[in-house]
C-alpha cells in the first residue's frame, strides 16, 4: 500500500471523482473553525445536524465554483479540477495563511497530476 492523501492511495489509479471528493474533505477539514463560527448565528439541534450543515456548505461552495467555470460537478475533468483547486485556493486565502493553502494545494495537485 502506498502513500495516501485523504484516503486516496497514490500508488493506485485515481479518478476525477476521487479528486473532487478530496477537495471537499480537505475544505471541510481546513475550514472547520470558520464553519464553527456559524454556531454563533444559528442554533443546531445536535452535533450531527451541525456536521451535516458543514458538509452541505462546502458542497455548495464547490458546486458553485464548478458552475462558475462552466464545468460539470458530476463529471469533472482534469482541466476542470485544475481550475477548481486554484479558485478554492483564492477563496481560502481570505481565511488561511499562505503556507497552509500551499500545503493543501500541493497535495491536491499530486492527485490531479496522476490523472490521465
Amino acid at each position: 500500500m502506498g502513500e495516501k492523501i485523504y484516503g486516496v492511495d497514490l500508488s493506485k489509479e485515481i479518478t476525477p471523482w476521487q479528486v473532487r471528493d478530496v477537495m471537499h474533505a480537505c475544505f471541510v477539514q481546513a475550514h472547520c473553525d470558520v464553519l464553527a463560527e456559524m454556531k454563533e448565528y444559528h442554533e443546531f439541534k445536535s452535533e450531527a445536524e451541525f456536521e451535516e450543515m458543514k458538509q452541505l456548505d462546502v458542497a455548495m461552495l464547490i458546486k458553485s465554483i464548478f458552475g462558475e467555470i462552466g464545468a460539470d460537478f458530476e463529471n469533472p475533468t482534469k482541466k476542470d479540477l485544475l481550475k477548481v483547486v486554484d479558485k478554492l485556493s483564492v477563496y481560502a486565502s481570505k481565511f488561511r495563511k499562505p503556507d497552509i493553502i500551499e500545503k493543501h494545494h500541493a497535495e491536491i495537485m499530486m492527485l490531479i497530476n496522476k490523472l490521465t
